[in-house]
């Protein structure tokens, strides 16, 4: 990933409201989620949820695909993956301290998209991020 890339991605993902729909998509895998239903999971209007998804996307942090009349969004793990790596290789010079801090023990099982009910909590502890 090139710089300007990464700066681009970065911008994007430096706002609450982006974070917390990475972080509601990003179980759901390929799979992904109809923008409705990522409009109520986050109490969010369609204007809004809009402006947000496209500010993603044209980060290159988000995919959409049309399947019959509903849009669904998915997190693009290359673009995700590359900016990530960017920091981590290019900015942090890969350094071991850092790196670790990028390990877990142990990664949960993604979960079925559920086609009925919006997810019920964005966070853990539904503070946010930070």
């Amino acid at each position: 990933m090139d710089r300007g890339k990464a700066l681009t991605a970065l911008q994007a993902l430096a706002h609450q409201t982006r974070l917390d729909l990475v972080h509601l998509l990003m179980p759901h895998g390929q799979d992904g989620l109809p923008a409705g239903q990522i409009g109520l999971a986050l109490g969010m209007t369609a204007s809004r949820l809009s402006f947000h998804l496209a500010a993603l996307a044209q980060a290159g942090l988000l995919r959409s695909r049309k399947q019959s009349r509903n849009v669904f969004y998915t997190v693009d793990t290359d673009g995700m993956g590359g900016t990530i790596g960017y920091l981590l290789n290019t900015c942090c010079h890969a350094d071991p301290s850092v790196k670790a801090c990028c390990q877990t023990t142990a990664m949960p099982a993604r979960k079925a998209a559920s086609k009925t009910k919006p997810h019920p909590k964005i966070w853990p502890d539904d503070t946010g991020p930070g």
